[in-house]
Order: structure tokens, then C-alpha cells, then sequence
């Protein structure tokens, strides 16, 4: 089995896509219009995508999934996300508006998805992945007084998963960086020590910002970065188990 990892799929299609024609779809928030390097980027991911992964491997994806506010407003892209293979497994990212009661959201996601809150989701025997959405990391330019409770949250909800996953291995998987951008040693990084965390996915980094990045390996942990625009819009292969 291989573990993928791709985030920050932005998606925000205003109907469902025919993967057969491509030249009609329609998304209300390109994200071309942002940075130009996104042109067609959905269709690049599946296609990158379908190349790559059967339906044995797992991809973790390290959320920002949709630009939708609402459930009812991500169906769309959900149903892209269920033409995809493999088993996808998600945690929140700061843009995901639409992951409000984690029971909706379960009952509403394609058959070949898995979210994670506050537990974990085993892909294999022994073999389990964790996670939380994150925060800003105390220290940081950005992090400001009301970012405390949110940053202490977001600890609690990791080791809850990271718990209940018991004595087997523990992959954990973040949207935001587990340190700030002077990579000090953060709440998080405690976490995957002390449940002897050994890989950590995250995204939320884009264009310039990912020189901020973590290193490959640091703290006895390994590292990925799998926004999609620095993985060049295919999932990254991390590991095979």
C-alpha cells in the first residue's frame, strides 16, 4: 500500500465535473485569478492523480478541499473527490467553512472518504493516521493574543487523536505548520514526540511562503509539505507500507 499526499486542492466547482470534458466546468473562485500557475489546476490533479494511485493506495489530504461556506455549497467538489482512487483521508484546513458538524460532513462525503476529529483512522494493522486542522504557532509574527485559546484547542484535539489511536504507529497530518516560521519547538512537535510521531503532512504554504518550510527531518520526525502548488498539482508519494 502507498501513502499519498496532496493539499490546498481549493476547489469551488459551480456544478459537477464531467472528467470527459473538461472545457465546460466552472468554478465561482479560480484560483488562477489569484496566482496565474493554477490555471486548470483541478484537471491537472486528476489527471496527475488517476496516473498515480490505485485503488489499494491512501492519500492524505491536509485540508483546504473546498472554497464552499456551506455543505450544501461543496457537494461539487465532494463529488470530484469521489472520482478520484484510493482512500482519501482529511482534516480541516482554515478556508474548509463548510466542515462545521462532523456528522453532516461524514454523511455527506463520496464512500472513499475519511475525516478526522478528534480520532484517527486506521489504513492498516498498525498503522494509523492522526490529525488536526492547527493553528499559528505562539512566537510567530502572526500570532497574536486571541490566537492562544484557538492554538490550545487545537493541541487538545491532536492528542485526542494521537490517544486514541492506542500503540500502533502514528502518522499525524496538519493543515498548518506544527511550529511557527522560526520553526521554534511548539506544543505539537511535544505531541509527536511523546507519541512517537515518526511522519508529519502538512500544507497551508504557498508560492513565496514555502520558504518557510520545515526541513526534511527535524526532532526525530520527518517532514512533508504537500500544499498542491508546490507538488506541482500531483500527489507526492511518502511512503510505502
Amino acid at each position: 500500500m502507498n501513502i499519498f499526499a496532496i493539499g490546498d486542492l481549493h476547489l469551488s466547482f459551480k456544478h459537477e465535473v464531467n472528467v470527459l470534458n473538461w472545457e465546460n466546468y466552472e468554478e465561482y473562485k479560480p484560483m488562477e485569478d489569484i496566482e496565474p500557475s493554477w490555471h486548470l489546476h483541478a484537471k491537472i490533479i486528476y489527471e496527475n492523480w488517476t496516473r498515480n494511485v490505485s485503488d489499494q493506495d491512501v492519500v492524505l489530504v491536509p485540508g483546504d478541499i473546498s472554497w464552499a461556506m456551506r455543505l450544501e455549497e461543496a457537494q461539487a467538489d465532494l463529488s470530484y473527490m469521489g472520482l478520484l482512487p484510493g482512500r482519501i483521508i482529511c482534516v480541516q484546513g482554515n478556508h474548509d467553512y463548510w466542515w462545521q458538524s462532523i456528522s453532516r460532513i461524514r454523511s455527506a462525503v463520496p464512500p472513499n472518504m475519511s475525516m478526522i476529529q478528534n480520532d484517527h483512522v486506521e489504513i492498516k494493522n498498525g498503522v494509523n493516521i492522526c490529525g488536526t486542522r492547527g493553528w499559528l504557532c505562539p512566537g510567530g509574527s502572526f500570532f497574536k493574543e486571541e490566537d492562544e485559546k484557538i492554538y490550545r484547542r487545537e493541541l487538545l484535539r491532536m492528542e485526542n487523536s494521537l490517544q486514541s489511536a492506542g500503540s500502533g504507529r502514528k502518522i499525524a497530518m496538519m493543515h498548518y505548520m506544527p511550529t511557527n516560521e522560526k520553526h521554534d519547538y511548539s506544543g505539537f512537535i511535544e505531541l509527536f514526540q511523546k507519541y512517537e510521531v515518526d511522519t508529519v503532512i502538512y500544507g497551508h504554504l504557498h508560492a513565496r511562503a514555502c520558504r518557510y518550510r520545515l526541513p526534511d527531518r527535524a526532532w526525530g520526525v520527518n517532514f512533508y509539505l504537500a500544499s498542491a502548488d508546490y507538488l506541482n498539482f500531483g500527489p507526492a508519494l511518502i511512503l510505502t507500507v
